[in-house]
């Protein structure tokens, strides 16, 4: 954990933070919470603010927070480029390589790991320091908290200098008067994210880098094509394509899939009707003894986990199931229709944020939830 804030700044003039989401999981507030938990309890001068396109659900989102000490004017208002912490709000985020952009052997790393989806760790570039990890989405539903207040409590911990009291004090000041029913939940979602987040050992990064591929194609000067104001096609055209078939949808789920039952299914076809993202994959077949579209399977690359195809499922043949519990998905098969580029995939899309209000508190059914 980093030592006292008077010994930073002896060698640096900013403690500076940078935070890695998608739009929806909170890192906006969380990044103000921290920012004014400086100022009110740590008798510090802090500025900070969020870089989001449009504004919706799943979108990338970056926050970035300096902290100086109280004598001292904060006059660089630009993003930070090498954070001494770099907060990652979801696992999938490691896969862009802008993520680790100005990370060095100080910058201390904390990352919202999923149960189930360890291969992601795989992504961690040499040039970090410290690392930890915590399972701030299994926290949030458990408590029935949001993630930015289990990682709010995680980067104190990281940090040191920041007390598990002042963090508490700092959610109450921001969420008791807006939100005082979720407030006990919220508190709870953050002493776990104080209590749990751990660092990874040596060995452990070594074993995750060892199960995953290498990496993407080289250009043909052997470097991997990174894109700028140099490099950019003429033209000014984005190659970073927004809602395309080469989307992968996957990094704006919150937890939950929609797991399919097939012998339940009765093809009556609402669950590709409703679907926004052409999931479902129906082919000519043989039902109950007629010719007629099957559902085979899902494309889970380009579902969000909206769940509107387990509310309209007349049959219980798609039932909510958490995702890190179902790592094997059954009938995942990918659109056959699409071209599949998996090297341009834009890693995050919209989403449709679940709440998880419910949680262990439905019927479960066959690894689901319904």
């Amino acid at each position: 954990m980093t030592g006292s804030i008077n010994q930073i700044f002896n060698q640096k003039a900013y403690y500076e933070i940078r935070l890695e989401s998608i739009g929806g999981l909170g890192a906006n507030l969380c990044g103000k919470m921290i920012g004014e938990l400086a100022v009110r309890y740590l008798n510090l001068n802090s500025a900070g603010f969020s870089s989001y396109g449009s504004e919706k659900t799943g979108t990338p989102v970056k926050g970035y927070i300096r902290f100086c000490p109280a004598e001292q004017e904060i006059r660089v208002h630009s993003p930070v480029v090498s954070p001494d912490l770099l907060v990652i709000f979801h696992q999938a985020l490691m896969r862009d390589e802008s993520t680790w952009k100005g990370c060095n052997a100080q910058t201390q790393v904390v990352i919202a790991s999923d149960h189930g989806q360890e291969e992601m760790m795989g992504n961690l570039p040499q040039t970090i320091g410290d690392c930890y990890v915590v399972d701030a989405r299994q926290i949030a539903m458990e408590t029935k908290s949001r993630i930015n207040v289990v990682m709010l409590g995680a980067m104190a911990k990281v940090m040191g200098f920041v007390s598990q009291e002042s963090a508490r004090q700092i959610c109450t000041d921001s969420l008791g008067r807006k939100y005082p029913a979720a407030l006990e939940g919220n508190l709870k979602g953050l002493d776990r994210g104080f209590d749990q987040v751990r660092q990874l050992s040596k060995a452990e990064i070594a074993l995750y880098k060892s199960r995953i591929q290498d990496e993407k194609e080289k250009d043909s000067t052997g470097a991997a094509q990174e894109w700028g104001y140099v490099t950019a096609p003429a033209g000014g055209v984005n190659p970073r394509l927004g809602s395309t078939v080469t989307a992968d949808l996957s990094p704006s789920r919150q937890g939950y899939i929609p797991v399919f039952i097939k012998e339940r299914c009765i093809n009556c076809g609402l669950c590709d009707s409703t679907c926004p993202d052409m999931v479902f994959q129906f082919a000519k077949g043989e039902f109950k003894g007629r010719e007629m579209m099957v559902n085979r399977g899902l494309d889970y690359y380009h579902c969000k986990g909206c769940m509107r195809c387990v509310d309209v499922c007349p049959v219980n043949a798609l039932v909510r199931g958490a995702e890190a519990e179902h790592a094997d998905k059954q009938y995942f098969l990918p659109n056959q229709d699409m071209l599949r580029a998996p090297d341009y995939y834009v890693k995050t899309g919209p989403d449709g944020y679940i709440t998880s209000e419910s949680y262990l508190t439905e019927k479960r059914i066959e690894g689901g939830e319904v």
